[in-house]
């Protein structure tokens, strides 16, 4: 920007449109507690569903008074844990969606698809396959960095030519190197028989099999990624009039990305340490919610973080009842409903963007 040339600040729209943006808050603010009531019911849903089937009423009692019975077992030892997963994971993949697809302003975008998820997976794989690192505790640090190297090396791929960062061709560069990544995983799995065999199931994306101790490492990581997420609308919302408009009202841009990037390493780091990667729910989460409330990243993300759950749960109990008496691993599920969204996403992109 040239000296004297002036920025041009968005102007408040005039008084006679409060009553429509009244209207638009309320209507949003009963979309919010609608997805509150969808996530309650998804919650008692993934405690009462599964193998063994419980009555909601017996679900609730045995929630405030555990006894020994074999169901206070199963849902305190069993689906408590995988539920709590399943909330903290959905939300934060789901956050992790909707930041970056605002930061890049690339509709494509997610931690799956960007090769994020896949860079947190390799990056333990090393971690199991090299180190003979077991513990979560360990090689949490490995899948953060891994994913934040990942979204480096895609980004810088994906911007470089003339056309620059399009979507598609981010989205192409995160499935190149997510397949590259991906043979590199199998070969550090390869190298040890026990690794391999904790990587073959840790690998799918399922909730079920871990503890509540899985539950207490993530959710500090979980915490502080998901309050900076939702700390962020502000300064996204001005950042969409671009860099210098965002100045001009008392946003400072590299500040706000840098907090992004990190929101997102925390986010897709503690998710797919947890549980594994689990694609699409980024993308097809954030996607919802622009549908339901426009642009605004406020509620984007808001919504975001109540939806995400609500799908990675019900997801998790499709896996219970497709396949029963087996299972099918919640990664899976979110795969079979994400591909045709991702697709559909694609066609609406302009062939001239590739």
């Amino acid at each position: 920007m040239t000296a004297g040339q002036d920025v041009k600040v968005p102007v408040p729209p005039p008084a006679a449109s409060r009553a429509g943006r009244a209207r638009g808050t309320a209507l949003r603010s009963a979309g919010a507690l609608l997805a509150v009531l969808l996530l309650v019911l998804a919650v008692f849903a993934s405690l009462a569903i599964g193998s063994k089937a419980i009555p909601p009423g017996d679900v609730l009692r045995l929630l405030l008074h555990p006894d020994n019975s074999d169901a206070a077992h199963v849902i305190h030892d069993l689906r408590v844990p995988r539920t709590l997963l399943g909330i903290g994971v959905g939300a934060c993949l789901a956050l992790a969606g909707a930041l970056m697809q605002a930061l890049t302003r690339n509709p494509l975008a997610d931690p799956g698809i960007l090769g994020v998820e896949a860079g947190a997976v390799v990056a333990i794989a090393v971690a199991i396959g090299l180190f003979g690192l077991h513990d979560l505790r360990d090689f949490v640090w490995f899948s953060f960095a891994g994913s934040a190297a990942a979204a480096v090396v895609v980004y810088l791929i994906g911007s470089s030519g003339r056309s620059g960062a399009t979507p598609v061709r981010l989205a192409l560069a995160g499935t190149a190197v997510s397949a590259a990544l991906a043979s590199a995983t199998q070969a550090f799995a390869l190298t040890d028989p026990e690794a391999f065999d904790q990587y073959r199931y840790w690998g799918t994306g399922a909730l079920s099999g871990h503890d509540l101790s899985v539950v207490i490492r993530v959710a500090p990581f979980m915490a502080i990624g998901l309050v900076i997420a939702m700390s962020l609308g502000n300064s996204l919302n001005a950042l969409a009039f671009g860099d210098d408009a965002g100045r001009a009202l008392g946003v400072r841009p590299g500040r706000t990305r840098v907090l992004g990037v990190v929101a997102v390493t925390l986010l897709c780091g503690a998710a797919t340490a947890a549980v594994g990667p689990i694609g699409f729910i980024g993308l097809i989460v954030a996607q919802a919610a622009r549908l339901a409330v426009g642009q605004d990243n406020r509620w984007v993300l808001l919504y975001s973080a109540l939806l995400g759950p609500v799908l990675l749960l019900v997801s998790d109990i499709v896996g219970r009842l497709v396949l029963w008496p087996a299972e099918l691993e919640a990664g899976v599920v979110t795969a079979f409903i994400g591909m045709p969204v991702f697709l559909a996403l694609v066609r609406r992109r302009r062939i001239a963007q590739l």
